[in-house]
């Protein structure tokens, strides 16, 4: 398990990945749109949006680092826009960890199962620190 960084934008994160990509010298960054995910008729999206990032990784000297748009009608704050990722294998570690953390704090999202992992969930603790949880069962892409 390691701890990774989660930054989002505020619809230029194609050109900051792009951009982290060329400093940093890494792989050509896989980019996955939210217009490229499952539709859901709970978040109908905009043309703007279906061009917006839901999800990028590069390997950044050695460290994983994911960045995303934020979509519409969620809240962008410059300086708060990085979350800390715990992606494990072991699933009553990410239960355990998310429940702990939660105590005191936000829950974004509760733990469930997405298109892309088994389990996952995001909140904020009660020191304002942004967290997001997923299991990993080999079969999970990006995160």
């Amino acid at each position: 398990m390691a701890v990774q960084a989660y930054i989002n934008f505020n619809g230029n994160c194609r050109a900051a990945v792009e951009f982290y990509a060329k400093v940093f010298g890494t792989e050509k960054p896989q980019i996955m749109a939210f217009g490229d995910t499952p539709p859901d008729a709970g978040f109908p999206l905009t043309e703007e949006t279906k061009n917006l990032v839901m999800h990028a990784l590069l390997n950044i000297q050695g460290s994983k680092v994911m960045f995303s748009d934020v979509p519409p009608g969620m809240s962008f704050v410059v300086g708060n826009n990085i979350s800390l990722v715990i992606v494990s294998k072991n699933m009553d570690e990410v239960k355990t960890l998310f429940n702990q953390l939660k105590e005191g704090g936000t829950v974004g999202m509760d733990l469930q199962k997405t298109f892309w992992s088994q389990c996952y969930g995001s909140l904020t603790d009660q020191f304002g620190i942004g967290w997001q949880f997923s299991f990993d069962d080999g079969t999970q892409t990006g995160m």
